[in-house]
């Protein structure tokens, strides 16, 4: 990608965070009863301003003009993970494959699979690694426990 301030060229998949992500994939892989949905990163990345420029640029405290490369972000979209795992997650009910899933998501857009495999007899457990849960999400469940440490807040600028 190229930052829309400078168009400096970015190559994001040589990234610390890239990086661990593969290598955290990978391990995933490996390990027995634990099924990977990898999505893929909608080919249309807008760029966004940071909210705290926005809000600078509001106040007329900011010009245009003043923004510089740190201030604006892509804003990724994955596109067809959810849709991969309800799939997986109907499946899998539908078969009387598993007794128990687990999903480790938070999304609301679950709530039709977690729904059907509950109605199907399947234990449905949510990991939401520690973020909020919809309350729409919450219902449907028949617990809730994040199993990985507690991540340090991050700090946002």
């Amino acid at each position: 990608m190229h930052n829309p301030i400078s168009g400096k060229a970015i190559d994001y998949a040589k990234s610390e965070e890239a990086k661990f992500r593969k290598d955290l994939h990978a391990e995933l892989l490996k390990k027995r009863k634990v099924a990977l949905r990898l999505g893929h990163l909608s080919p249309d990345t807008p760029w966004t301003i940071k909210q705290d420029k926005i809000n600078a640029l509001l106040r007329k405290e900011l010009e245009f003009g003043e923004l510089t490369d740190g201030d604006v972000r892509p804003s990724f979209r994955q596109k067809g993970v959810d849709m991969r795992v309800g799939l997986d997650i109907a499946s899998l009910s539908f078969k009387r494959q598993v007794s128990q899933i687990v999903l480790m998501a938070g999304d609301a857009d679950f709530v039709p699979a977690a729904k059907l495999a509950r109605r199907e007899g399947i234990d449905f457990v949510l990991d939401p690694m520690w973020r909020q849960v919809p309350p729409g999400l919450n219902e449907h469940i028949d617990g809730l426990r994040s199993t990985c440490p507690r991540p340090k807040p991050r700090n946002r600028e």
